[in-house]
């Protein structure tokens, strides 16, 4: 590689460490207060329910437009996810991929489907959602990975009752699938990191036969069921805290790439201190 493409190489490597800066920095200092009220954003989400999701376009990972309304006729869990996260997204999916295994062993293979929305436009291409899915192993035939356009983004995670917050280290935002009808109504919210079946199986069931759904959980214990990306619920204390595996990770990644910028640099100054012995010589 020439002197030029070396430096270019050191500046790539450079400019991605700042950019991992502010994430280290988080969990160096005392924690933050959170960029969304758990209780405003729980109170969203459920005046979501009962509501009719439009007949928004998107694209799937082959970049091919897919109408929402393509999808009635059966029940649909949605949940949304952006691509550039490394933790909190990647174990939602893994869980809800499990879930989905269950309720397939229960219920059949085409009794639903799934969709993972991409909010964080236009990061979460078609191509991005595609690698996503490829690198978690999500290829079940009833199961999108869609992009949304970045202007319909707004529209469509408040029609959902989905709330997000951007921060330095990424996004903090409600955890939750969806369950929608078979008329594109919204009938249940799930949240956590974590999916379990029977939270869903029961609901799903009632779609199923056709009977009324039963109770929800109540509004007060679903506050503290919530988690966001840079925060996790503590039960003994009763409040939130920094999840410093997120800064561990930055830390590692920053790490990393700080020694590759140097190794580059001291590579570039090794070949341009040969040549110049070599031209004196």
């Amino acid at each position: 590689m020439n002197s030029g493409g070396l430096r270019r190489l050191a500046a790539i490597a450079l400019g991605a460490a700042l950019a991992l800066l502010p994430a280290v920095l988080l969990g160096q200092e005392s924690p933050p207060a959170p960029a969304l009220d758990q209780k405003t954003a729980i109170a969203a989400s459920q005046a979501a329910l009962g509501r009719t999701i439009g007949d928004h376009t998107l694209l799937d990972r082959e970049s091919r437009p897919v109408r929402l309304s393509s999808y009635r006729g059966k029940p649909l869990l949605v949940s949304f996810i952006y691509t550039g996260c490394f933790q909190v997204c990647p174990t939602t999916t893994r869980s809800l991929d499990e879930t989905v295994r269950a309720l397939q062993g229960r219920f059949g293979d085409n009794q639903f489907n799934v969709i993972s929305i991409g909010f964080n436009q236009p990061a979460d291409s078609p191509q991005a959602m595609k690698a996503f899915a490829a690198q978690h192993r999500i290829s079940r035939p009833n199961w999108d990975f869609l992009s949304p356009p970045p202007a319909a983004v707004d529209q469509l995670t408040r029609e959902f009752g989905f709330r997000y917050e951007a921060t330095p280290a990424g996004f903090e935002h409600v955890l939750q699938v969806s369950l929608v009808d078979a008329q594109g109504r919204i009938v249940r919210q799930v949240y956590g990191d974590k999916v379990p079946a029977d939270a869903l199986g029961e609901p799903m069931k009632d779609l199923l036969v056709g009977v009324p759904l039963s109770p929800s959980t109540p509004l007060a214990d679903l506050i503290d069921q919530v988690r966001l990306l840079c925060t996790v619920y503590d039960p003994e204390t009763g409040t939130y805290r920094v999840d410093y595996a997120l800064a561990l990770e930055a830390a590692g990644g920053l790490t990393f790439i700080i020694a590759l910028a140097l190794y580059m640099l001291n590579e570039w100054r090794t070949r341009r201190r040969a040549r110049r012995n070599h031209v004196a010589a």
